[in-house]
């Protein structure tokens, strides 16, 4: 295929809006999708998305701004999700055209409350998208910071190699750096679950704990997803990689992390509710809890932080008792 492939990304958000900007980079013209008619036009009129990383000015002559889903999925080869995944599936029944032959990318890190699947065996299973054409965007990489265009890392995984080189070649740049690989079901996994360790490390700082105890929470986060990845897809995988490690790092202790800055405000005695409130963006790590603990009481993984967090959200329990007890689990 040496015609240049059409994309489109689905959503209005930080992390839509800073793809949006690395594909115009390097591509004549995208469809961008989005339900707000309001922000659509301001983008039109102003060249910045008026919510969110306001700071990136577009040429507006390459975007085909769309609030019709149908059309943005009609116009590509290379479709981008950048949805929180508690919406997806709201947005999925706006749906006629079809989605076969089409080429399916997510750039959201969370599981989809509706199914408890992650977003690439969410496409395959409801769609019945093959995974070869199926892919995710990862890695530690926050929109806030390619707004700024200051250096960051992504990985692109699809079972098919070539569509990821694909990808990668249209976000890469002078400040985008990317990376292929085939772990489509752990890179995926690692994004989910790295949020809850990062609402982890917001409630230890919340709390009063220091940078000794957070580097502990992070060396045991670590090992505890390569625990539950081993035990969801069984593959030659090193941890240790920017798309698992790096992004449990950046996302643990970054001030633009909004599931940290969640769990701190939990962690400080706000109430679940209140924080979400308070918050203008959805903290994904909150659904990703729920669903990852879910799944863990089939898997059976040793997941004390995990269980840590979900007692504090969903059950109720006092933070500061429950992180007493998970310290003594931790080493």
């Amino acid at each position: 295929m040496n015609e240049i492939p059409k994309f489109a990304v689905i959503g209005g958000g930080s992390w839509a809006t800073a793809i949006a900007k690395m594909l115009c980079v390097n591509l004549p013209e995208i469809s961008w999708y989005m339900r707000n008619e309001a922000v659509i036009e301001h983008i039109k009129t102003h060249h910045h998305n008026p919510n969110y990383l306001s700071s990136v000015e577009f040429d507006v002559s390459k975007l085909h701004l769309t609030n019709d889903l149908n059309e943005a999925v009609m116009y590509a080869d290379y479709i981008i999700f950048a949805i929180p995944s508690a919406f997806l599936s709201d947005e999925m029944q706006k749906l006629t055209t079809s989605l076969e032959h089409k080429i399916i990318f997510s750039a959201i890190k969370g599981i989809v409350p509706e199914t408890s699947l992650i977003v690439g065996e969410h496409f395959n299973q409801t769609y019945h998208i093959p995974f070869e054409d199926i892919g995710v965007i990862t890695g530690p990489c926050h929109a806030e910071e390619v707004a700024l265009e200051r250096l960051s890392y992504l990985t692109i995984a699809c079972g098919d190699a070539s569509k990821a080189e694909v990808v990668a070649k249209y976000l890469s740049g002078n400040y985008i750096k990317t990376k292929i690989s085939d772990d489509i079901i752990g890179t995926e996994y690692a994004a989910m679950l790295k949020n809850i360790y990062a609402i982890a490390a917001g409630i230890a700082h919340g709390l009063g704990y220091g940078d000794n105890f957070q580097s502990v929470l992070m060396s045991n986060g670590i090992r505890e997803m390569k625990k539950f990845i081993r035990k969801v897809h069984k593959m030659k995988r090193n941890i240790n990689d920017s798309a698992y490690l790096g992004d449990l790092l950046v996302t643990g202790y970054s001030v633009f992390s909004r599931n940290r800055m969640f769990g701190n405000m939990i962690g400080k005695g706000y109430t679940v509710k209140s924080a979400m409130m308070e918050m203008s963006m959805v903290a994904e790590g909150y659904y990703a809890t729920k669903s990852a603990w879910k799944l863990n009481q089939n898997y059976k993984a040793k997941t004390p932080i995990i269980d840590a967090v979900y007692e504090i959200l969903y059950e109720g329990k006092n933070a500061k008792n429950v992180f007493k007890k998970l310290t003594d689990k931790l080493d």
